[in-house]
């Protein structure tokens, strides 16, 4: 037992029946350690944000709200989820969008298709191939998979963004990523596991470039495949880190929902 663990049993020995019932309330409405799904990580010098999440939980993609308008920024998906006596535990962008904020390649709410998947060459880091689709599960698990395997596979997904480039295909980096590229900048993506199981979103701190930010998914978190959203403009919400970043409204949104 330790010192803290000790010195906890004699202060409560002490207590009277209704303190200890008002520690415990008190104790049960504090967040646990388990709803801090994001923390820090360094990697090769370089300092990230990751948040985690486990198949099953409630991760979900976000674009318009309920009366068909955009959302746009963290506080108004917040507010549209205090509707179903939900809350926003973290989130970040979720992929490239057009200057109206509709999205640039497939994007999936809850079943219905948005945009179509977008299989053509084309340009800007979107069409830096392979590209691919972050795809949510309807029993809840993961998938980040090259949008023309998505295409021919025909993938179900609940919730789906399209983005690009690939950072990580099959345990290997793009292979048109460089080392020294001097092209960097604040940069988020996704990683999922190999059992699909396990998807882990991820925030630069600083300014990185692909090859770096696309390692810290393979040598750090052990990702086999991984997905870039988008750099520049990236944002994060994250109360159990202080962040709740602000700026012009944004395209598709990826949080996690909790009670």
């Amino acid at each position: 037992m330790n010192a803290c663990n000790a010195t906890l049993q004699r202060v409560t020995k002490k207590m009277t029946a209704p303190a200890k019932a008002a520690l415990a309330l008190l104790v049960a409405l504090l967040p646990s350690a388990a709803a801090a799904d994001c923390r820090d990580i360094t990697h090769d010098g370089q300092s990230h944000i990751i948040c985690e999440v486990s198949a099953g939980q409630d991760l979900r993609l976000f674009l318009d709200g309920p009366d068909g308008t955009l959302l746009g920024n963290f506080q108004r998906i917040d507010s549209a989820l205090a509707g179903e006596g939900k809350r926003l535990a973290f989130a970040m962008n979720a992929g490239m969008y057009h200057s109206d904020r509709r999205p640039v390649g497939l994007f999936i709410d809850d079943g219905r298709e948005l945009a179509p998947l977008i299989t053509a060459d084309g340009p800007g880091n979107f069409g830096l191939r392979p590209n691919g689709v972050f795809c949510i599960r309807p029993d809840g698990g993961f998938g980040v998979i090259e949008s023309r395997a998505f295409r021919d596979t025909g993938a179900t997904c609940r919730y789906a963004t399209q983005s690009g480039p690939m950072l990580v295909i099959d345990g290997a980096l793009h292979p048109r990523f460089l080392p020294d590229s001097v092209s960097r900048y604040v940069r988020n993506g996704v990683g999922v596991s190999a059992d699909g199981k396990r998807a882990v979103l991820a925030m630069s701190r600083g300014r990185v470039n692909f090859h770096e930010f696309a390692r810290l998914f393979r040598d750090a978190l052990g990702l086999p495949q991984a997905l870039y959203f988008d750099g520049n403009i990236s944002r994060l919400y994250a109360p159990s880190l202080g962040r709740n970043d602000f700026g012009f409204p944004m395209g598709p949104v990826v949080g996690l929902v909790a009670d």
